[in-house]
């Protein structure tokens, strides 16, 4: 009887399965298969092909696209070695056919199995999932496209998605670059260079969408530098991005001063240097529209580092250890790279480009004077710059008005209610407030890294007798006058700082869209705009704000942190970069922050301490 029952539950089972055409097939995780017909777009002609779907994701026969992109730009040979269970696919090969292609036939997707077969697009392995359904391996589009070259979008009219050949392929190759020397400090540094390499299959704008990689000669044939080698070298990440503007990659060399860049160090010290370019906020297109407002730029550098991901098999260095460094808005994104790893946020801009599937998140962050949380950016400022009327801004001298000091108190009060509202504490378990005057444990905390900074200062030798605002005892800096040291740095911009009231900033610039170029980001300004400029979309200012990802149980956060805030520095305000530290700190991270004496708006100017440091979080590794 029991036998005839489970014979029967059997017989229901199947008799279900060709009804719906859905089966829970054996994936290794229990996906549901639904056997489909789509439609898809090659280079302009539509064809039908068979796939499956599996969760969320279509996936294609193999052989089926090599046919369609036999004799395209994108065109591959596949070859099977029975023996190691490998498929081998080759771009730029013809493709031999062998008579099954193109056919639509009967469901088989009760015979889905995730393939354990070793899949490799010249020397990389294809990590991505493959199903084996009915003896043929079928794959996403995107996941073919990223190693073949070409680029999938989707057209929403028709509900099909659209390849492009002859595109970017992803996978590293290794053997094209250029043999470059340069002598630091006496020593020869021999390093193989790998320029201008597009780092998505389907770049918005390719001239700033490419990634220029330097790695040390000794890493090809077996040697080491230090401590590292082809396998272990940390990977150091630099950006030059300065404004929020499009920035171009950089490469080894020298500053104008004849100092050796921070590039040229890295090598010399035996590690990796893969530096992005990214778009910025005036980029346009062929149709004159923007191409580079947020979050563009910091999508184009987490696509940078799942490119260094995605080939890490083949390339020398560790893509475990990247290290991002950047300067003002390119500390800002450095920052960002560092709080939102991995965060889903950024997946559609992400897949929009075709960047790898790969982790985005980093192992350490440095940063210079980050320009970031812009939309309370405007309130520190005022807290810290309340009652100095004169400033001086990228040549625009003058004085306040009497409507810009109202709301300058004003803004300077609102600040008070963010800063309590973030529960942020001192290692020792301080709460960190202010109270309705701006005064308080925040303000003391804020002030007590400007005194370990004179001290500093005081204790190499650095005269500080004619600085009447600070208090010194017996060789030991005791207090510093918080509001007269602002005097003596001076006001640098108007109010509101940030989003100005005429969208003229450069930071009305980031927020603008396809087709406005400036747009308010607070409520504040919007409020009492001059030009009834747009707000921006909340979503945009929310994924360009670290602060908003920093214990988010979505984002893979860095372990370490580098972050400098020149003591000279007023393009932002002192507590933008100290809520930034205190609030990792909070959150279990391991914070180096400093506000260097005499520092102006600048980076890149103590590279000895800071590859130290680098030195000493990857032995914590």
């Amino acid at each position: 009887m029991k036998i005839r029952k489970y014979l029967l539950i059997l017989i229901l089972l199947a008799l279900l399965t060709l009804s719906t055409g859905q089966v829970w097939a054996n994936t290794n995780n229990a996906q549901e298969i639904k056997f489909t017909i789509q439609n898809v777009i090659i280079d302009g002609k539509e064809t039908k092909l068979e796939a499956y779907l599996i969760g969320n994701n279509y996936y294609f026969k193999l052989r089926d696209i090599a046919k369609l992109l036999d004799e395209t730009a994108s065109e591959f040979s596949i070859t099977y070695d029975a023996k190691t269970r490998a498929v081998f696919i080759m771009p730029g090969e013809e493709y031999k056919p062998i008579g099954s292609e193109l056919t639509i036939g009967k469901n088989k997707a009760a015979l889905c199995i995730l393939s354990k077969n070793l899949f490799k697009v010249k020397d990389l392995t294809i990590k991505a999932p493959k199903y084996l359904i009915g003896g043929y391996h079928y794959l996403t589009l995107r996941d073919m496209g990223n190693a073949l070259g070409f680029s999938v979008t989707y057209d929403e009219s028709k509900k099909v998605p659209i390849i492009t050949t002859g595109k970017f392929s992803l996978v590293f190759d290794v053997d094209k670059y250029e043999k470059k020397t340069a002598t630091l400090d006496n020593k020869i540094i021999n390093y193989r260079a790998y320029e201008n390499i597009i780092y998505v299959t389907n770049p918005v704008d390719p001239e700033y969408q490419y990634i220029n990689i330097y790695i040390p000669e000794e890493y090809f044939v077996g040697k080491s530098i230090g401590n590292y080698n082809a396998n272990t070298a940390p990977i150091f990440f630099p950006n030059r991005v300065g404004g929020y503007m499009p920035a171009k990659a950089d490469s080894p060399g020298f500053k104008q001063d004849g100092s050796p860049n921070a590039s040229l160090v890295a090598l010399s010290k035996g590690y990796i240097v893969a530096s992005p370019a990214a778009r910025g906020r005036t980029l346009k297109g062929v149709d004159s529209s923007f191409t580079g407002k947020a979050p563009a730029c910091i999508v184009d550098l987490k696509a940078a580092v799942r490119y260094l991901r995605y080939n890490d098999e083949i390339m020398p260095g560790d893509a475990e250890k990247i290290i991002p460094n950047g300067t003002s808005a390119g500390g800002a994104l450095t920052s960002l790279l560092g709080a939102t790893g991995n965060h889903p946020d950024y997946e559609p801009y992400l897949e929009e480009i075709n960047a790898a599937k790969e982790r985005d998140d980093v192992f350490a962050v440095s940063s210079y004077c980050p320009i970031t949380n812009l939309d309370n950016a405007d309130m520190a400022y005022e807290w810290q710059f309340y009652g100095i009327n004169d400033y001086n801004f990228a040549g625009r001298q003058g004085t306040l008005s009497e409507e810009q000091i109202a709301l300058s108190a004003k803004l300077k009060s609102m600040f008070t209610d963010y800063v309590n509202s973030l529960n942020l504490k001192k290692p020792d378990g301080t709460l960190l407030i202010l109270d309705e005057k701006g005064n308080g444990t925040f303000k003391d905390f804020v002030k007590s890294f400007l005194i370990q900074s004179a001290q500093k200062a005081l204790s190499t030798g650095k005269d500080l007798s004619t600085l009447d605002f600070i208090t010194i005892e017996n060789g030991t800096v005791k207090d510093i006058d918080f509001e007269a040291y602002n005097r003596y740095i001076t006001r640098m911009k108007p109010v509101p700082a940030f989003d100005a009231l005429d969208a003229s900033s450069w930071e009305n610039s980031l927020f603008g869209d396809k087709t406005i170029d400036n747009k308010h980001f607070t409520k504040f300004s919007k409020m009492h705009s001059l030009t009834g400029a747009p707000l921006a979309d909340e979503k945009i200012v929310k994924m360009m704000n670290p602060m908003n990802y920093i214990g988010s149980k979505e984002a893979t956060i860095a372990k370490y942190w580098r972050i400098r805030h020149g003591a000279k520095d007023r393009d932002t305000s002192f507590a933008i970069p100290v809520i930034l530290a205190t609030k990792l700190q909070n959150e279990g991270y391991k914070v180096d922050f400093a506000m260097p004496w005499g520092v102006p708006h600048s980076g890149d100017y103590d590279l000895d301490e800071l590859f130290n440091w680098m030195d000493n979080v990857i032995k914590e590794k």
